[in-house]
């Protein structure tokens, strides 16, 4: 049986330190965004998933590049992920941001989703490190929104609703057994 790839939280700071000396501004979102927000790792992830402007993708395509990350789904420049020879994926929302300060996204369909300007203010931690990542709010909206969620989704939709009391909508909570 093949072992599944982990994006480990060694392999995380050391992407976002990538990122930050190239000055690319990332936040992180979905499994390791709420990790993150948590402050511990509570599962384990394959991936990570971030969203920056798109201004910035040229930039994280030549560094990544040179890190073997190729892509491998999806239409630069807005949504599409990066992998490596090993496995690990980085998952990219591009945004453009709007006047009032929230992220325009264009979805692969074509449509646009819009990133409430509150949900760049999430702070959390990754190994000590201060990340910028989603609020816990918008990583709800996040997840409601555009795909079924399967039981590691409602697990980290468990967990926001646990840790900051935020409300999760019908389609995030598990069906009583």
């Amino acid at each position: 049986m093949a072992v599944e790839p982990e994006m480990s939280s060694s392999d995380l700071t050391e992407l976002l330190r990538l990122l930050d000396e190239a000055s690319i501004n990332v936040w992180l979102n979905g499994g390791w965004g709420v990790d993150a927000l948590l402050g511990r790792q509570t599962r384990h992830h394959r991936d990570v998933d971030i969203i920056l402007r798109v201004s910035d993708v040229p930039k994280l395509r030549d560094i990544l590049g040179d890190k073997d990350f190729a892509v491998r789904d999806g239409i630069p420049p807005n949504s599409f992920v990066l992998s490596n020879e090993q496995g690990l994926e980085v998952d990219v929302h591009a945004v453009v941001f709007d006047n009032d300060g929230n992220g325009v996204y264009t979805m692969q369909s074509g449509e646009d989703w819009i990133y409430p300007a509150e949900g760049f203010s999430g702070r959390g931690t990754v190994e000590g490190r201060s990340v910028a990542c989603l609020s816990a709010t918008t990583q709800v909206l996040c997840h409601a929104h555009g795909y079924t969620p399967i039981d590691k989704d409602f697990r980290d939709m468990e967990l926001l609703e646990e840790s900051f009391g935020v409300e999760l909508p019908p389609q995030l909570k598990r069906s009583p057994a």
